[in-house]
């Protein structure tokens, strides 16, 4: 991708943010007629989607699933030309039950009969939550109640079994990124019913993990930004936006230089849009979005090997932790099986002190739980590769925002409103598929639209 040496100062459109939700928003934009300029702080595109060489294959250091149900995400992609396949998911399943290893077959876990029962009638409660939801979230009967509830004082009462706890957490933190203690209750019910239920949440088969991407999911954002080239500009973080001046075009400060337009998209989270400088300042329920929707914690490591021997012994290579420092471990060999990869996730409190140890105690800690669960040729990795999201600029976390307990009562109404002529995208302001690639889509599609119908 070039960077523009020489960009034009005047659109239609300016759109903060190269990640789907950005470019989608810019694609259709363009499509009916419009000018656009897409500025990205970035030294690429695909925000939370960046795919890298490891190894022999092209895998993902961000986002990477696609799920049945994502059905934009799904039509670009046989637009694009983009190849997927299944992902692996064949043999048993491993958990790590207060140092117990257990194997499993399905979605849930393995635990006695009385933790299981426990953790099945919890799920039914939280659907039975899901299902009351409206939209928007706060006109559900009892939001105030629900939002003010976090979903660990939830699980306190409803959920009464240690390992029963222990195996919706894990869930709920790789999720979110964050802690059950952190999440609103309202806030994870809403998102569950942007996703079809907690469950499309967690599953491969059917569920939102069932698919990756060939060349990586970050193929998408670059297919699409090909065809926006000579209106995208790499390394300009937006700094200020200017709409002070009545019936004037906006003014879009940024490392590049300064852009005219008559409307904005900020495509960005809402911890991140809160680092941008407005003027005039924006509505009180806008900068409490900003201020209390902080990202999600997590780190994505890749042990690299010659091969997939957790396959040879019946292994699907998923696990589940019950307790830090990982969470989920999956099969994240490329499609080909020219490189064999497993997938380690740490997410919510152990994320954010992880890269606070050497570099060398990360490593050995990581090939000590893989050597754990699937024996001692996990403890030969021919590389290994992680990112921690929180220390990333211009993400500050992944996957998602979170709103805390009581925050949706007082930010969420300014979620998807727009301000004067700045409008608001990104996954978090989804209303189908919060969090994920589909999310963003749809979110730049809602951007676009309240353009062209503004004009």
């Amino acid at each position: 991708m070039k960077k523009r040496t020489q960009p034009a100062a005047r659109a239609d459109v300016v759109v903060v943010g190269a990640g789907l939700a950005g470019l989608n928003a810019a694609r259709l934009l363009r499509a009916r007629g419009l000018s656009v300029i897409v500025l990205e702080a970035r030294d690429r595109v695909g925000g939370r989607t960046w795919s890298a060489p490891m190894g022999r294959a092209i895998l993902d250091r961000g986002g990477q699933w696609v799920g049945p149900q994502q059905h934009r995400l799904l039509a670009l992609v046989r637009e694009l030309g983009i190849e997927t396949f299944p992902t692996y998911d064949t043999g048993a399943k491993l958990m790590d039950l207060r140092g117990e290893l257990r194997s499993y077959e399905g979605t849930i876990p393995s635990l006695g009969a009385l933790s299981l029962l426990d953790l099945h009638l919890g799920l039914r409660k939280l659907d039975a939550l899901t299902d009351r939801v409206t939209r928007p979230a706060l006109d559900t009967p009892d939001a105030l109640r629900l939002d003010a509830t976090s979903v660990e004082t939830w699980m306190q009462a409803n959920i009464h079994t240690e390992a029963a706890r222990a195996v919706t957490a894990a869930a709920l933190r790789v999720v979110f990124g964050a802690e059950p203690a952190e999440i609103s209750l309202l806030y994870a019910l809403d998102y569950a019913r942007a996703g079809g239920g907690l469950m499309k949440l967690v599953e491969v088969r059917g569920g939102a993990q069932e698919r990756r991407f060939v060349q990586g999911a970050q193929s998408v954002a670059v297919a699409m930004a090909a065809a926006l080239e000579d209106t995208l500009v790499l390394n300009a973080p937006v700094r200020r936006i200017d709409q002070s001046a009545p019936g004037a075009p906006l003014q879009i400060g940024s490392d590049a230089g300064t852009f005219t337009a008559d409307h904005v998209v900020v495509a960005l989270p809402p911890a991140l849009a809160g680092g941008i400088e407005y003027r005039p300042a924006l509505p009180p329920p806008r900068e409490q979005l900003h201020q209390r929707m902080p990202m999600g914690a997590t780190v994505k490591i890749h042990l690299l090997y010659d091969r997939p021997f957790w396959r040879e012994r019946g292994l699907s290579g998923e696990a589940v932790f019950d307790r830090g420092p990982v969470s989920v471990v999956f099969d994240n060999t490329s499609h080909d099986g020219a490189q064999a990869a497993l997938l380690a996730f740490i997410v919510g409190d152990p994320a954010r002190t992880w890269s606070l140890r050497p570099e060398g105690a990360r490593r050995d800690t990581m090939v000590r739980l893989m050597a754990r669960l699937f024996g001692s040729d996990a403890a030969h990795p021919t590389d290994y590769i992680e990112i921690d999201w929180s220390t990333e600029p211009w993400s500050r976390g992944c996957p998602v925002g979170v709103f805390a307990a009581g925050a949706m009562r007082v930010a969420s109404p300014a979620m998807q409103a727009p301000t004067g002529r700045i409008h608001w995208a990104g996954t978090e302001t989804a209303t189908e598929w919060t969090g994920y690639m589909e999310g963003a889509l749809q979110s730049g599609e809602r951007a676009a639209g309240e353009i062209t119908g503004a004009r």
